[in-house]
């Protein structure tokens, strides 16, 4: 109002009490649209989260501080674990290295596209038709990369570059030595360091290397949202340590491993120092999990499971699983039962945008389950299927099936160790889960390759052992050789004693 007007509004012998309100409230929603306007939006200033998977190799379900250790040290990811969500009943699609990041690279169960067994050296890899979680996170906007092994074929068009990544530096086979040396880094060896497709030499520890190149790659990718899978050959074979790190545990039972564990952790750490140091830890995603379970001949311990690294029994697919995301995910533990399936719907159901994927995701997204308290678990079943092997997970009950051997079932609420078979007792039950995993198979193929006549003997041999409840008699193509020894010498033995007993 210009003077003249307020003089008169004042002057007034009747104010207009309805005008006067009508003013006031008119003037206080105009300021506070003021306000309000200017505050920043944050569905246009809020930064996609980061995304990180760090896949270990061969670790024992038991064996880090936040699983139940007593004598490995892992602080780094302890402090993860204990600030993020702990899954209890979390496993991984295949008890072996190769189909399991199969499943973990597409979100599908690896059998639906033939990779049911370990890659051999020939062109086999994940089938080109399917859609890589690198390639989903970059139709997201991020950028890519993959470190350490990458065990998901050999040939040029199955290598980390054309699947997804837009940066990679690690090793294309199964496994390698921690040092360099002149047999395994050669160019166009398949356990050569390779950055970007091209040969590369490393120094020192390899384990302390892919921690160095992951920082590298978040400091120069810190700006924008990226997607990191972090996959070191920490702890498989072969055991090898840094001098240094071995002194650290002169005189423990588990030497080597504890200062291939430790090495391990500290590589950890040093990425979440980064993310620290940048201000992105609290708005990035973390996954950590092993590939399958602890193996025979590296020292691991899968207590209080049964089974081992590449069977059908929970030590060689349940695994030490947690996400953590500080921003969005509180701290505490979860019992549904859940896959490293899920690592690829969850990711990019973070990611806030439309990913296509050329078919059906198998995992599913974990955020509504540990935000939400959803009470159901994230799968009613699980399925495993390795050659001569499969098995099938439904509610408390767990089913196995081994050629020429039969079935077992147990009932993991009362017998986590899997030695009482309950097929009689619970034949109902039996019935049910054999017909869920013919049904699951008839959405499979016939495995495009298996890993041999040797190997097919020693796992079907393991099988058997623990169908019996008894002690493993082979575990490895050494073991083997060693028992039809043995098994020959004593039908030699009691050739001789039927020839004896007949004089």
């Amino acid at each position: 109002m210009r003077p003249i007007e307020l003089k008169r509004f004042f002057n007034c012998k009747k104010p207009d009490i309805k005008m006067s309100k009508l003013i006031f409230v008119a003037g206080f929603m105009a300021c506070l649209l003021m306000m309000l306007s200017c505050q920043p939006d944050d569905t246009k200033t809020k930064k996609q989260p980061n995304v990180i998977v760090l896949l270990v190799d061969d670790a024992g379900y038991a064996d880090f501080g936040f699983a139940g250790s007593k004598d490995l040290k892992t602080p780094n990811i302890d402090k993860l674990a204990n600030n993020g969500m702990v899954f209890t009943d979390a496993h991984v699609s295949a008890s072996v290295c190769g189909p399991s990041r199969a499943g973990i690279m597409t979100g599908r169960y690896q059998q639906r596209f033939g990779f049911e067994c370990n890659p051999s050296s020939d062109h086999s890899g994940v089938d080109l038709g399917e859609t890589t979680i690198g390639e989903a996170m970059q139709q997201a906007g991020y950028t890519t990369a993959a470190f350490g092994k990458w065990h998901l074929g050999y040939e040029p068009e199955y290598n980390p570059n054309a699947r997804g990544f837009d940066y990679s530096w690690g090793f294309l086979s199964g496994g390698r030595r921690y040092f360099s040396n002149k047999t395994q880094d050669q160019p166009g060896h398949t356990h050569s360091i390779r950055e970007n497709g091209q040969f590369t030499t490393f120094e020192g520890y390899l384990t302390d290397r892919l921690g160095d190149k992951a920082v590298e790659f978040i400091d120069k990718n810190k700006k924008d949202p990226f997607f990191m899978y972090w996959a070191p050959n920490a702890v498989h074979t072969p055991m090898e340590a840094t001098e240094e790190d071995m002194a650290l545990f002169k005189g423990h039972p588990r030497q080597k491993l504890a200062a291939m564990t430790w090495a391990l952790d500290r590589s950890v750490g040093k990425i979440v120092q980064k993310l620290k140091d940048e201000d992105l830890l609290n708005n990035t995603l973390i996954f950590f999990l092993s590939d399958n379970g602890g193996a025979h001949n590296n020292q691991s311990s899968n207590y209080p499971l049964k089974g081992f690294k590449g069977n059908k029994y929970e030590g060689g697919h349940r695994v030490a699983f947690f996400m953590h995301w500080p921003e969005e995910i509180e701290k505490g533990t979860y019992n549904g039962l859940t896959s490293s399936l899920d690592i690829f719907a969850t990711s990019i159901a973070v990611t806030g945008k439309q990913v296509h994927t050329n078919k059906t995701l198998d995992g599913v997204n974990l955020i509504p389950y540990v935000k939400n308290g959803i009470a159901e678990s994230p799968h009613k079943q699980l399925f495993w299927r390795k050659d001569q092997m499969a098995a099938m997970r439904s509610g408390q009950y767990k089913m196995i099936r081994v050629a020429r051997l039969g079935y077992r079932l147990y009932d993991l609420e009362e017998d986590l160790g899997e030695s009482n078979d309950l097929c009689e007792a619970k034949n109902t039950a039996l019935h049910e889960l054999q017909n869920q995993l013919q049904s699951w198979e008839k959405g499979l193929i016939q495995p495009l390759w298996t890993e041999g006549a040797i190997w097919d003997t020693i796992t079907w041999m393991i099988h058997e052992d623990y169908y019996l409840n008894r002690p493993v008699r082979v575990k490895d193509p050494g073991s083997l050789k060693e028992w039809r020894k043995r098994k020959r010498e004593s039908a030699k033995d009691m050739l001789l004693l039927q020839d004896i007993s007949r004089l």
